[in-house]
């Protein structure tokens, strides 16, 4: 139950984060590209990839905790529902090349945050 409690906890607090970079983001550039949606999304891929090394090394955390952090904070911060549904609104409206170029540089260097947060928390924490 405390499990539940710390995913649903997480959760809320990762949708409001959300909401706040992907604010911010979308000021910078106006409704012309989704790039708040990216910074979440390229952001929470650095910190899974980092807190996924930092929890396989020496730093014993509990599975309530981690499943908080990265199933309920990540999980609500990185809204891949969003990106799907921005990039098919891009499509829709005939703006394909913004759709693929959200779909490539979010994917591309998504996989790239990741290995760098998880090389960075290897180096920094010697999981």
């Amino acid at each position: 139950m405390f499990k539940l409690v710390m995913i649903g906890a997480g959760g809320a607090v990762g949708a409001v984060l959300r909401y706040g970079v992907t604010g911010v983001g979308q000021r910078i550039v106006g409704a012309s590209f989704p790039l708040g949606t990216m910074i979440a999304n390229l952001t929470g891929c650095l910190l899974i990839g980092l807190l996924a090394a930092v929890f396989a090394g020496p730093y014993l955390v509990r599975e309530e905790y981690r499943a908080g952090l990265m199933i309920g904070v990540l999980g609500a911060f990185t809204t891949f529902s969003t990106f799907g549904w921005e990039t098919f609104a891009l499509a829709n409206d005939g703006q394909r090349w913004a759709a693929a170029l959200n779909v490539v540089a979010t994917n591309i260097f998504g996989l790239l945050a990741v290995w760098v947060g998880y090389r960075v928390g290897q180096n920094c924490f010697g999981a």
